[in-house]
């Protein structure tokens, strides 16, 4: 199955067809362990109930830093930083992600991605070329239409799961709990489906309501990670 989205084109994209939503010149969180530039990327094509950033979900909004900017940027912090973090949106939709992460590599940056696995297809393509993944799975399959609004999403995320999995590459899997769709149980069954894929510590997000619509935030109503999950169940596991 190819992904949604990934249509040929006639001409390849090269790394100043990337749109950018926003920077981060400095992050020491977006790839724990390390001091990286984050670089947001415009588009993504899934509706998450807890979006906290739904400015970056249309594709059609203009980039609001240059490619360019982004090189000058990053020379000014060599031998500063350890890494770029092609962050989302969905970094994964634009096909110019690939040559993007060439041109951060060349420039000899560590390559850190963050993705929730909606195409596959274009993942596989970039997977050799990044040294950390820190991949989304927000739910057991069934129940990834609640979450994104696109019944087919966990089939996607799921099968990213797996590539990501078997590339080699260090990763993290996070999950974000949320408290108006998933239940303890839910919950204890996603982290068990995990584990038996060999995931035995992913991490617990917990969800916010900044940023997000305000009737989501109303919805949630205050409740928090430790509402669905106590802190007795599983605390081995980093919450966060």
């Amino acid at each position: 199955m190819s992904d949604m989205g990934e249509t040929s084109v006639l001409t390849e994209p090269t790394a100043a067809d990337i749109v950018i939503g926003g920077v981060e010149p400095f992050s020491m969180v977006d790839w724990p362990g390390h001091l990286s530039a984050t670089l947001f990327l415009q588009g993504c094509p899934w509706r998450c109930t807890y979006c906290h950033n739904p400015a970056l979900q249309s594709p059609r909004v203009p980039g609001t830093i240059a490619w360019q900017d982004v090189i000058t940027l990053l020379e000014t912090r060599t031998g500063k930083l350890d890494a770029v973090v092609f962050s989302g949106g969905e970094p994964t939709r634009q096909a110019a992600l690939l040559p993007a992460i060439h041109a951060v590599r060349a420039m000899g940056f560590n390559v850190g991605l963050h993705t929730a696995g909606a195409f596959p297809a274009r993942l596989a393509r970039v997977l050799p070329l990044v040294d950390w993944v820190g991949l989304d799975v927000k739910a057991s399959p069934h129940l990834y239409g609640e979450i994104t609004g696109i019944d087919s999403s966990g089939e996607r995320a799921w099968q990213s799961l797996d590539l990501v999995r078997r590339s080699g590459v260090d990763f993290e899997v996070r999950i974000t709990v949320d408290p108006t769709i998933q239940s303890r149980g839910q919950v204890l069954s996603l982290i068990d489906q995990l584990s038996a894929r060999g995931i035995d510590r992913p991490v617990l997000q917990e969800v916010r309501p900044d940023g997000t619509n305000p009737e989501y935030a109303q919805a949630l109503g205050g409740r928090r990670l430790f509402d669905v999950l106590p802190h007795e169940d599983h605390p081995e596991l980093e919450r966060r």
